[in-house]
């Protein structure tokens, strides 16, 4: 018996002596995977009502643009220092003393704190995009085609007021909150630098799901109308497509018809020449 309790002694040392070690690399493990991977933020705000209500906890990737652009109607996080202002922003108040220091920064990294200094909202224009309102229906619209933003806080398309035509520029976004008469978004921050538009650079991912309330758990998707508007924009250049390569394969095709015929003409005058003469037999 005492050969058996020794070795369950032995057992349960060893257990608290790889405690610490396990608790550190679990540690190290969700640093690197919220630094480089996916971080869970809170939201703090109304503006993308009722997409996203306050309370709300949201996953980001934040591999996902380092592999491919960012996409209209998608939703981000991003930094807005350098192009908005802070009227938006939420204000943190900073804790007294070390200890509550340390809470509010892990409450933060596990996303059941705002940040204070990070905005979500979603792509209306990518660089390149025109982007402007009112259609006769008070549509927001993208390169002339207009949005059917049904996803919108109720009564939001009747707050449109007209903006644009703006032109996005080459690494910068268009972004907008859904719920339109209250959001901060692109459209007011047209005097400050970037004159609306985020840099790419400053988007630190992809918001897409919602994990927090457990009764509002969803999947963050980008909404049809984006489907359609790509289809819609993507025909006009579609359409010349052939006339291009049809204009590209002309000169090629051309030639070597030509140079078809020629030899064409030269295999029969060789074959006249070799045949006898009619009536000389």
């Amino acid at each position: 018996m005492s050969a058996k309790k020794s070795a369950k002694s032995e057992k349960q040392g060893s257990f608290w002596k790889e405690l610490p070690i396990l608790i550190v690399i679990a540690l190290v493990l969700a640093f690197v995977i919220k630094t480089w991977v996916v971080q869970a933020f809170y939201i703090p705000s109304k503006s993308m009502e009722n997409t996203l209500l306050i309370g709300d906890r949201v996953l980001v990737n934040k591999v996902v643009y380092q592999i491919r652009d960012i996409e209209r109607g998608e939703l981000v996080v991003f930094n807005g220092t350098g192009s908005w202002d802070e009227e938006d922003a939420v204000t943190v108040q900073e804790a007294s003393n070390p200890v509550s220091q340390g809470f509010t920064w892990v409450g933060q990294q596990l996303g059941v704190a705002p940040t204070g200094k990070d905005y979500i909202k979603r792509v209306i224009g990518v660089p390149g995009d025109t982007v402007e309102c009112c259609d006769s229906e008070n549509r927001v619209l993208v390169n002339g085609e207009p949005l059917d933003e049904t996803y919108l806080y109720p009564g939001s398309q009747s707050t449109h007021s007209e903006f644009g035509p703006v032109e996005v520029p080459k690494g910068r976004l268009w972004l907008m909150g859904d719920h339109r008469e209250i959001s901060y978004d692109s459209r007011l921050h047209q005097n400050d630098p970037g004159e609306g538009s985020v840099a790419e650079e400053s988007v630190v991912g992809r918001a897409f799901v919602l994990v927090w309330p457990l009764n509002r758990i969803d999947v963050l998707s980008v909404p049809e109308t984006y489907s359609s508007l790509e289809e819609r924009t993507g025909d006009t250049a579609a359409a010349g497509l052939p006339l291009m390569l049809g204009a590209v394969a002309a000169v090629p095709v051309h030639r070597g018809g030509r140079r078809l015929r020629n030899r064409l003409r030269s295999v029969r005058g060789a074959d006249d020449r070799s045949r006898p003469l009619a009536g000389n037999g």
